[in-house]
This record gives C-alpha cells, structure tokens and sequence, in this order.
C-alpha cells in the first residue's frame, strides 16, 4: 500500500506558526498574572505574621536554681493544670516563709517595684506592681505569690550571681507561663510596633496595657 503524501499550503503553515506564536504568548502572560498573584499573598503573609509562641513560651529547666528547686518552665502548662498549680503553690511557699532585710528588702524593691515600673500581675488585679513601695505583698493572687517568692529566693540564695535586670527576667519568664496567649498577643503587638519583645519588655509595666482592647487567652493556674 502506497502512502499519499499530503502537501501542505504555505497559507496553512502561516496560520500554524501565528497560532504557535499566539499560544505562547498566552502562557506567558497566564504565568505573569499567576505569579504577581502568588507574590502578593506571599508578601501580605508575611506581613502579617505574628512572634511565634515557640519564641516567648520559655522551657526546660532554669539555669542554677531549676535543680534546686525540682521545678522547670514546662511545670506550668494548660496540658496538667495540676502540676502547674503545684508548681505556682510551692514557688508562693517561699514568699510567704522569707522575710527579706536591709539591702536585700532594698534590691528586691528596685527589681519589682522600681526597675521598668515595676512588674504586675494586672490579668489578675489592677495593683500598680505585685509588691507597694515598702515591700509588702500589694496583690493576693497565686500568679504574684509566685513570682514574689522566686524573686525573694535568687536574691537570698544566688544574689551574686543575678543581677537585678537578670532576676526581673527571670520573674517575667513564669509571668508568661501564667498567661501564655495574652503575653502571645501582646508580643504580636509590639512587634508590629517595632518593640523589642525580650521578657522585661513583654512583661514589665514599660508596656503595660498596650495590648488593651485585644482578644486575650486564658491563664495557667487559678488566681
């Protein structure tokens, strides 16, 4: 059997090359569109990302007085609300069976009340610091007990080898624990700020209530 040759008229393969030509041109130009689309929601996500939880949420055990005490940051968690409590009642233990004097009753005021404006635990009451100007206890929650007694702990067991801006930070370490998604939506906001969100930023009164007006999560550990 014979193959018949087809022959194919110049007219046709003109028309051929202008679609070829015409099809490109499509692709080309679908794939400018796709693409300005896709870099606009890449730039849009990012300018609207957040602090990750996994960058303020501090864990394992605290350098020096973690192993002393038997406690880690990871005691405090919304996952065993038990042990989190037991963690904030033992640290509240040593405010209420340590008095401090002299230089120490001094330094543990600058640290909470003086230093950034002091530190609060205003999710809980409205005190202007956890401790007044003189020392004394100014909130009764178990979130400041906590943080009172840590303070008055590494000022009487390791207070040469913290310095009161070190000791500040350490305090606001477990304030985050005890409010993990309002310290989280402070932190967004004060990164959208250009605000540093190191703990004694975050945690201190610089900031205090900047956050106002937000959706806030809830607290680890009753008050």
């Amino acid at each position: 059997m014979k193959t018949k040759k087809i022959k194919v008229k110049k007219s046709d393969l003109t028309f051929y090359s202008q679609i070829a030509i015409l099809s490109v041109l499509i692709l080309v130009l679908l794939f400018n569109v796709n693409f300005g689309t896709n870099s606009n929601v890449i730039l849009d996500s990012s300018s609207q990302s957040g602090v990750s939880a996994s960058s303020i949420i501090p864990t394992g055990v605290p350098e020096i007085y973690g192993d002393e005490l038997g406690v880690a940051y990871d005691f405090v968690s919304a996952n065993d609300p038990q042990l989190a409590d037991q963690t904030i009642s033992f640290l509240s233990s040593i405010d209420r069976t340590e008095t401090l004097e002299g230089a120490d009753l001094e330094r543990y005021i600058n640290i909470l009340y003086v230093s950034h404006g002091g530190i609060s635990c205003e999710y809980c009451c409205g005190a202007r610091s956890i401790i007044f100007e003189n020392g004394q206890a100014a909130c009764g929650c178990a979130h400041s007990y906590a943080m009172r007694g840590l303070a008055k702990y590494l000022i009487l067991n390791h207070g040469e080898e913290y310095t009161d801006e070190e000791i500040l930070e350490e305090v606001g370490k477990w304030k985050v624990l005890f409010f993990p998604g309002i310290m989280q939506g402070k932190a967004d906001i004060m990164a959208s700020k250009g605000i540093s969100t190191d703990y004694i930023s975050l945690t201190s009164n610089d900031y205090r209530d900047i956050e106002k007006g937000q959706t806030s999560g809830g607290m680890v550990g009753g008050c």
